[in-house]
């Protein structure tokens, strides 16, 4: 296989591609220049033009994740893993942006997503979240892209789990805001227009939202001792942003200009997270339609910190992430197609 970032050579398809999310992958991967997309899937939609290329959708049944190199998987979660394991038989390589492989047991799927898992066996996987864990990502034959709280939350907290930095057993405070793209394409009475527009809910609060154990799984693989994790998801009425802010106390006191470089220095090297200049707070537009993660860190006292981090919930939180991973399992540039 030619790893060419001049012309395509890597065959692509894309399970659940007329969703929000899969068509923002679409966008991507049809402008992404060592992809050939071979097929598209959307049951609903199968036999309607794809957008933007020369394709039309099929089924999901008549695709066939053993044609190709590597599968995009934009499936509801229990339906996207068996197909995975499909395509990992296959030698195919496989980009879940499912909640199906990002638990590392079947136990804990159970418990989060109260079904039983339908291919234990896949798990664990690696954590598709390159800042983090880049090393695991690259060349792996099948990689979890990790939900967009779980995103936003996780690249906001990095530098302090790294540094073991947080007071052991305090808790970490996440009061997240999502726009309502995050929710699916599929209609709810929650999401309507009308119900959304000039109105600010939460939802899913104290240990309710799926993505608590997905969120405290990785803080506690990086920081053992770090403390319970209280969450507490909101729905913004915009199409597409979300913006974490999150609330940590420190074990010890840390001058302010330490606390900015250390984040600083943490993401000096990635061109996907930006650390806002001190004094400065990162908004939903810092993010919103672009590939990134942007963060601002402001200390309140001496052990106290509030970070803000903010991503596009269709992109860092899903597609544009998932690009990502796959650039990394293919030894392209990380930001081919991205940037």
């Amino acid at each position: 296989m030619t790893e060419s970032t001049t012309h395509p050579s890597i065959n692509v398809g894309v399970y659940g591609a007329a969703g929000y999310t899969g068509a923002e992958l679409i966008r991507l991967l049809a402008a992404h220049p060592a992809v050939r997309l071979v097929f598209a899937t959307s049951t609903q939609d199968a036999g309607q033009p794809v957008p933007g290329t020369a394709l039309t959708y099929l089924p999901h049944e008549a695709a066939d994740p053993t044609s190709v190199d590597a599968v995009f998987l934009a499936l509801p979660h229990t339906a996207s893993a068996p197909v995975a394991a499909q395509a990992k038989a296959a030698g195919t390589r496989v980009i879940d942006l499912s909640a199906d492989l990002r638990l590392d047991t079947a136990e804990a799927f159970e418990q989060w997503y109260g079904a039983a898992h339908p291919n234990p066996e896949l798990l664990p996987v690696p954590y598709g979240l390159p800042e983090i864990y880049r090393a695991a990502i690259a060349g792996a034959q099948v990689v979890a892209n990790p939900g967009c709280y779980p995103t936003a939350t996780l690249l906001g907290l990095y530098p302090l789990l790294a540094a073991h930095a947080l007071a052991p057993g305090a808790p970490i405070i996440v009061d997240a805001k999502s726009g309502v793209s995050g929710a699916g394409r599929t209609p709810k009475a929650s999401t309507h227009f009308v119900e959304v527009f000039g109105n600010f809910s939460p939802y899913n609060i104290g240990r309710v939202h799926r993505h608590t154990g997905e969120i405290e799984q990785e803080i506690a693989r990086l920081d053992g001792q770090a403390g319970p994790l209280i969450f507490s998801p909101h729905l913004l009425p915009v199409d597409r942003g979300l913006l974490a802010t999150i609330y940590v106390t420190l074990a010890a006191p840390w001058p302010p200009a330490g606390l900015q470089s250390l984040y600083e220095e943490t993401y000096v090297a990635e061109p996907l997270v930006n650390v806002l200049p001190a004094g400065q707070l990162v908004t939903l537009r810092h993010a919103q339609r672009l590939n990134i993660c942007a963060i601002s860190v402001t200390p309140v006292t001496a052990t106290h910190v509030v970070i803000v981090s903010v991503i596009d919930n269709l992109l860092k939180g899903a597609a544009s992430q998932a690009v990502q991973n796959f650039n990394l399992m293919f030894g392209l540039p990380e930001t081919t197609g991205l940037l």
